[in-house]
């Protein structure tokens, strides 16, 4: 083996082989050049290209990644997204001091030669042997310029990236062709241009105008001779000379580029001497990448629109092209997103729901009628820590939701009721309710085999007080489990399918509700808060069901070229006609006047809507809506494991926890700040006839003694029905792990009785 001299440096023997194998490399090239027919080198053996003739005519430049910015309806920023933190700027908008500071320290003959510096190699490779070591290299800016070319073609790949930037001769030659065809179809001005976009200038920063952001808080078009020196100096080794990190280092290399620019005329002696003594007068901003570091409380909703854009067809055929797209970045992308809804929603979770609290709470305001986003946002925050989640409470378990959403009790009765309605059934429908009942028999499914009764299951109203007959409005201002259950059974289970399809009403993770009693009357099914949002802003738009979206419009820059790009966009269609509707309006406005959730009533606009609390008061819910603006609320724990009995809440201590006094005044307070200094329109109410007073008027008239009494359908924790119905033994009792901020989640019971509650 060669020995190395005393000096570390090479030996004689590995100098030579050095300048031979630069030799080669010169000659290959110059032969490239002057007789590309002849151009062959045999380097195949070597795992590099075959010839000079064979490569690719044309380098592929794809677009260069930038960051992405998300904004909210107003315009104003939510977050910024991006793979590589990038803002590509022209030329002009290029401090000179950093054209020059580049080109002295990188290329100082980039003007003179051509894709290839002979002289700079020749050079470099004499000083290199008299140094016994690589002191200089010999690549112009051209060459450096089709290096990240091919890094940034690579992407995040590490193979690739690894392929990009090997040391071999294969790869420099196909550089070196490259570099020839950029300099005689770019020149020398976009080359500079493209090479300031490109390179890496550490910190997390690519191009010049991230690295004047990330190092000074200025942009590049700014940046001072000082300034620029260090930018330029940070290029050959951003990790040896990050000035964060070791700011002498720094220093000392922002020197050596002062110095340069004066040896090749670009400043003064006098001019580098002053520029050498400033400080380095940084003033760091640090990287903002992802939703994680949205404003306002809107990481949840930052992340649902990247969920969005990620799986919507509309923005690519595959997941692999929309990936890639969102990769490339360069987009601004313009929400749904209202800020006065979305500080409201955030204040009113702050202010009932404390993130160290034991349970959690979320809530979604969506537009009747357009199905646009207002506001999303949950007591628990963003991010990894204590306390916090990456979650999304509002969502289905596909866009970052949990994985079955929430049981949401007696929210449901709306749904039956609006089915009935469309069925024929008058407003003033009657049912015995009687306290306690079994369920029926038998049920009608959309199948030609019925739901039957087979453990003889029973079910109870919260108070042995409640007995009936009642009609449907009292029914529904009291939550009456017994009423909806002989509906249901009047009418049987299809009727409602149909209207939940309409709606839009699935469970968390994708599926149908299944055709069980317990679910299609007292909501024991898990269900995001969003999905019934949405669907409840039917009622609000005289049954005009709309799909939630999210995104308005998106305009990408490529090239410094911009174009709109397609988005997702609301369909609407009739679920059910105006006048079912307007008296579902009618029925849901009593709840908020005069019955459970009357906590949650709001004073100078016409609002209706329902609460709901489920077995062993683990869930408690308030959904309801103006004319302009419907919202969905839900408390409890995302294991499922907390029991909402014994408990303080936002430093409120509750007995018992029900969805009028928990959830309900969450709503108000939120639709309150959110409709702030809108219109207030009111609802088409109809005229159902009163009943003869057959309901005791004993007091249940108020909502259950004002606070929701009786949300759930059963006894303590032997819950509504201790048995299993059929078609009911999935086990949604059961949570499968994690914390309030975890990673699996309960919520799911299929029919077997735990979630479903009353009003």
């Amino acid at each position: 083996m060669p020995k190395k001299r005393s000096g570390g440096g090479l030996s004689s023997t590995q100098q030579a082989a050095k300048f031979l194998g630069v030799s080669v490399l010169a000659g290959a090239v110059l032969a490239g050049i002057a007789l590309p027919a002849v151009g062959a080198l045999g380097l195949a053996a070597k795992g590099s290209v075959e010839s000079f003739d064979e490569l690719p005519a044309n380098l592929k430049t794809p677009p260069l990644s930038q960051r992405t910015t998300i904004l909210d309806a107003d315009g104003g920023q939510i977050a910024t997204v991006y793979s590589r933190d990038r803002t590509v700027v022209d030329l002009k908008n290029i401090s000179p001091y950093m054209q020059k500071a580049i080109v002295a320290i990188e290329d100082s003959r980039f003007y003179e030669h051509g894709a290839v510096d002979l002289k700079g190699m020749l050079r470099a490779l004499n000083k290199n042997v008299q140094s016994s070591g690589v002191s200089e290299g010999a690549s112009t800016l051209t060459q450096q310029y089709v290096k990240n070319v091919f890094v940034e073609e690579a992407g995040d790949d590490p193979t690739k990236v690894a392929q990009a930037t090997q040391q071999t001769i294969g790869r420099k030659i196909k550089e070196l062709k490259y570099a020839i065809q950029v300099e005689e179809e770019l020149g020398k001005k976009k080359i500079l241009e493209n090479y300031l976009n490109i390179t890496f200038f550490g910190e997390q920063a690519y191009g010049v105008e991230a690295a004047a952001q990330r190092y000074f808080s200025t942009h590049a078009k700014d940046l001072t001779l000082p300034q620029a020196a260090l930018l330029a100096g940070i290029v050959q080794s951003p990790s040896v000379y990050d000035p964060v990190k070791d700011d002498v280092t720094a220093t000392n290399r922002r020197n050596v580029v002062l110095k340069r620019m004066a040896e090749v005329g670009d400043i003064t002696e006098a001019e580098a001497a002053k520029a050498q003594k400033a400080p380095l007068g940084l003033k760091v901003k640090q990287p903002k990448n992802g939703c994680i570091t949205a404003v306002k409380g809107a990481s949840f909703f930052c992340k649902y629109v990247e969920r969005v854009f990620l799986s919507d067809p509309v923005f690519g055929k595959t997941k692999e092209v929309r990936a890639k797209l969102w990769n490339q970045g360069g987009l601004t992308i313009r929400t749904t997103l209202e800020p006065q809804a979305q500080k409201s929603v955030q204040d009113s979770l702050k202010d009932h729901v404390y993130k160290s609290d034991k349970v959690a709470a979320a809530a979604t305001l969506v537009e009747p009628g357009t199905g646009k986003i207002l506001g999303m946002g949950q007591s628990k925050p963003y991010g990894y820590g204590k306390n916090e989640t990456e979650y999304n409470y509002s969502v289905n378990s596909s866009m970052g939701g949990s994985n079955y959403g929430f049981p949401t009790g007696s929210t449901f009765k709306p749904f039956v009721a609006a089915a009935a309605l469309e069925e024929g059934r008058p407003a003033n429908q009657s049912y015995p309710a009687p306290y306690e009942m079994p369920y029926p028999e038998t049920v009608q499914t959309c199948s030609s085999k019925p739901w039957t009764n087979q453990g003889n299951d029973k079910l109870e109203n919260e108070s042995e007080s409640e007995k009936g007959p009642y009609q449907l409005k009292k029914a529904m201002e009291l939550s009456v489990n017994t009423y909806f259950v002989q509906m249901l059974a009047d009418i049987g289970m299809c009727p409602v399918v149909k209207m939940t399809d309409k709606l839009g009403v699935v469970q968390g993770n994708g599926d149908k509700v299944p055709e069980v009693p317990s679910s299609m009357t007292l909501g024991s099914t898990g269900l995001s808060p969003l999905t019934m949002a949405t669907a409840y802003a039917a009622f609000a738009s005289r049954g005009m069901y709309c799909t939630p979206v999210a995104i308005e419009s998106i305009t990408q820059t490529v090239g410094g070229t911009k174009k709109s790009l397609e988005v997702p966009k609301s369909t609407c269609s009739r679920a059910m006609s105006e006048k079912t509707a307007d008296t579902v309006n009618t029925l849901l406005s009593g709840v908020t006047d005069s019955g459970t959730g009357k906590q949650a009533g709001l004073s100078g606009r016409a609002n209706a809507g329902k609460t709901g609390t489920t077995d062993s008061r683990k869930n408690a819910w308030f959904v309801g809506y103006t004319p302009n603006l419907a919202g969905a609320v839900w408390v409890g724990s995302a294991t499922q494991k907390v029991e909402m009995t014994d408990i303080t809440i936002g430093g409120v201590y509750h007995s018992q926890v029900y969805g009028g006094d928990t959830p309900g005044p969450i709503w108000r307070d939120a639709m309150t700040g959110a409709l702030e200094g809108k219109e207030a329109p009111s609802f088409n109410l109809v005229n159902i006839p009163n009943p003869p007073d057959k309901d005791r008027g004993d007091g249940n008239d108020d909502g259950d003694n004002g606070d929701d009494n009786g949300d759930t359908a059963g006894n303590g924790d032997d819950g509504f029905l201790t048995g299993l119905l059929t078609n009911g033994t999935t086990n949604g009792g059961n949570s499968t792990g994690g914390t309030d901020g975890g990673t699996f989640f309960q919520g799911q019971s299929n029919g077997n009785g735990n979630g479903g509650g009353r009003g």
